[in-house]
Order: structure tokens, then C-alpha cells, then sequence
């Protein structure tokens, strides 16, 4: 659906060097000189695969797999890696969208992930696209927010609907009604993201997904969560506790550029089975770009 942007391979393998050299290189350098995989080298491998935010479970079981076998040795791990990260990133990563039909899309995440920059930025490039964006303004009672939504959407040529301190599912309601009464083509729907307030927070995102399945079920094209690459295993709890509360369908993986813990999208692929469709990689307007597995695994490994 998306033209991407000035970000070249090489730019994209720019940003995610450091993510290459906690996952890959280290990796590589510290056990592909090896002649054999004895217990000593399967644990360093392990240890450097969980400092690279695998998670625990999904690097155990990429070295156990090279226990009591022969045919894969020492010098073979960066394939053998690069194998396995294909197999576990196959999903589709393309964001859904339906042409001539309002499409919704519903941005959850914790406060500080970038949850605002990323709703921006994609409401510039939906507006790129020759399409009528409406923003609604769902966490009210944070004003920081909604007053940086409300210069997002005039920076993007976006319109937004902005009621402060009102119940937020109100304005998700507000928000459909004007958007199928004035033929708009996309909402992009804001959260709050108050995780020490874990009970209510879930609640609030339950009643305002309950209004968009209410009042149009057939329109909701995504749940996408925002997660700060920075915040490493710690996403992977996240994705977790959002998932309980809605149905998340995708994860947009912001500031992705400088940071080392980028291995964070493998293991929400392998242990919550979710794609990343969406990365952040700077700061301007175009530096939102779509995730493709494939570009991805290439700049980890060429």
C-alpha cells in the first residue's frame, strides 16, 4: 500500500547496527572459531543471545537444537542463525487496509513508547497517499497528549477530534460518526498508556475497543501496539499485558535507530506469534517505515 521513503537498504542497515552487532556479530565472533559445540560454548552462545533480547526461552531452544548433533558445527552458527530467524519471521507485514471503505486503526501502548510521534507520522503518510485522515484524541485526560496530537495532526494535514477530559470511548464514538458521515477514509485511534494503573488502563482500552466493535465491527483493520525498542525484554511483557486487554494484531517497534535491542521483534514473533509491520528509524516525518522480514535478516547478516 505504502511508497517507501528515502530510506535505501544501506540507510536501514545503518540504523540497525548495533541491533546486528548484539545478535549477530557477537555472536558469531565469540563461537564460529570454535572446532566443536561443547557445553562451555552452547552456554556462551545462549548467555550472548539473551544479552541480545531473544528472551530466555526462544535462545534455549536455538541452542538446544545444536546439541548432540554433527552436522552443523561451530563455524556454521551464522547460517544456522540466519535460518532460524527466517523461519520465525513469515508473517505478512504488510498493515491492512481496504480501498474505498473507512479503515481503523487502534494505537495501544505504554506512555513514552511514541505512541504520538507514530499516529503523526502515519497520518503523513496516509495524507501522502491522497487519503482523508481523522485522528481521535482517546487519551484525555493526559493534556500533554492531546495537545501534542492536536500539532501532529496540523503538521500531517490531518483533522482530529479532541474532547478534554471527556470518557475517551465517547470520543472513538464521536470520531466514527463524523468519520462515515463526512466519508473519510482512516481513523487512527489514541490511547492512554497509564501501565502503573494496569486495571483500569485495561478497561479503558476493553470499553473503547467495545464501541469500535459496536459501531463498526467490519472497519477495524488493526490493534497496533507501540513498543520503544529500547525497553528490550521488557516490550515482551507488554505485548502481553496489552494482548489480554485487546486483540493485538501487530506491533510498531519505534527508535529502532541506535538501539541494540532490536532482537525484541524476534522474540514477539516467536513467543506471541505478532508481526512487526511498522519500525521508527529517525526523527523526521519519513522515518517511518514498513517492516519487511526479509530486508530485515539481510541487514542483520550481510
Amino acid at each position: 500500500m505504502f511508497k517507501f521513503f528515502s530510506n535505501s537498504f544501506d540507510n536501514f542497515k545503518k540504523k540497525i547496527a548495533n541491533t546486528a552487532t548484539a545478535l549477530v556479530n557477537n555472536v558469531v565472533d565469540n563461537i564460529s572459531e570454535e572446532e566443536n559445540f561443547s557445553e562451555f560454548v552452547l552456554d556462551d552462545m545462549e548467555d550472548l543471545l539473551i544479552s541480545a533480547d531473544l528472551g530466555v526461552n526462544y535462545s534455549s531452544e536455538l541452542v538446544d537444537k545444536l546439541r548432540n548433533q554433527d552436522k552443523i558445527k561451530p563455524k556454521d552458527v551464522k547460517n544456522y542463525l540466519k535460518s532460524e530467524f527466517k523461519n520465525v519471521l513469515n508473517a505478512d507485514t504488510d498493515l491492512k487496509y481496504t480501498d474505498n471503505e473507512l479503515n481503523i486503526y487502534f494505537i495501544a501502548g505504554v506512555n513514552g513508547a511514541g505512541k504520538t510521534t507514530l499516529i503523526g507520522k502515519l497520518a503523513y503518510r496516509f495524507k501522502q497517499e491522497g487519503k482523508k485522515v481523522l485522528i481521535a484524541a482517546g487519551d484525555t485526560f493526559r493534556a500533554a497528549a492531546e495537545e501534542q496530537l492536536d500539532i501532529w495532526s496540523k503538521r500531517a494535514g490531518a483533522d482530529i477530534v479532541r474532547r478534554d477530559k471527556a470518557d475517551p470511548a465517547s470520543v472513538v464514538y464521536e470520531s466514527i460518526q463524523k468519520a462515515k458521515s463526512e466519508n473519510y477514509d482512516v481513523i487512527l485511534v489514541d490511547t492512554a498508556g497509564r501501565l502503573q494503573n494496569k486495571f483500569n488502563l485495561m478497561e479503558e482500552l476493553s470499553k473503547i475497543k467495545n464501541v469500535i466493535d459496536k459501531n463498526a465491527p467490519e472497519n477495524l483493520r488493526e490493534c497496533i501496539l507501540v513498543l520503544d525498542a529500547n525497553t528490550g525484554q521488557n516490550g515482551l511483557q507488554q505485548a502481553k499485558v496489552f494482548t489480554k486487554a485487546i486483540n493485538i494484531t501487530s506491533v510498531a517497534l519505534t527508535k529502532l535507530d541506535g538501539s541494540a535491542k532490536g532482537g525484541i521483534i524476534l522474540a514477539i514473533a516467536k513467543e506471541m506469534n505478532l508481526p512487526v509491520k511498522l519500525v521508527g528509524i529517525g526523527e523526521r516525518m519519513e522515518d517511518l517505515k514498513n517492516f519487511d522480514n526479509e530486508e530485515f535478516i539481510n541487514a542483520l547478516f550481510d
